[in-house]
């Protein structure tokens, strides 16, 4: 049974910072494309960062260049993104994606999904 929990969200001002885990399992997580992607309310979901099984490449999308990390574990089946310099735009329920085919920020690509983890960034 494939699972993703995800964890560490939470409230912060303006200029913080939080750090996402994703804890995997149910299936081969170091031979899977791996991403995160957000969406606020009212609006469509948001790749964010993407990484490749060997943990070697990444790609953001342009907001969070230079703010935000992916990284990842193998030994521990585990994701993470670091989120620094916050802002109020970053607010959103945050969800890891498990995907066999690509390093992407195209939702439709990703097979297995987290339920989320909520990150409000007050002003």
């Amino acid at each position: 049974q494939v699972r993703l929990a995800e964890s560490g969200g939470g409230s912060v001002q303006a200029g913080g910072s939080l750090k996402l885990s994703c804890v995997a399992s149910g299936y081969a997580y170091s031979s899977y494309f791996m991403a995160w992607f957000r969406q606020a309310p009212g609006k469509e979901r948001e790749g964010v960062a993407s990484i490749s099984p060997s943990g070697r490449s990444t790609v953001y999308v342009t907001s969070v260049k230079g703010r935000f990390t992916i990284s990842r574990d193998n030994a521990q089946a585990t994701l993470y993104l670091q989120m620094n310099n916050l802002k109020p735009d970053d607010a959103a329920m945050y969800y890891c994606a498990a995907s066999p085919r690509m390093m992407t920020l195209t939702p439709t690509v990703f097979d297995y999904w987290g339920q989320g983890t909520q990150v409000t960034v007050s002003s």
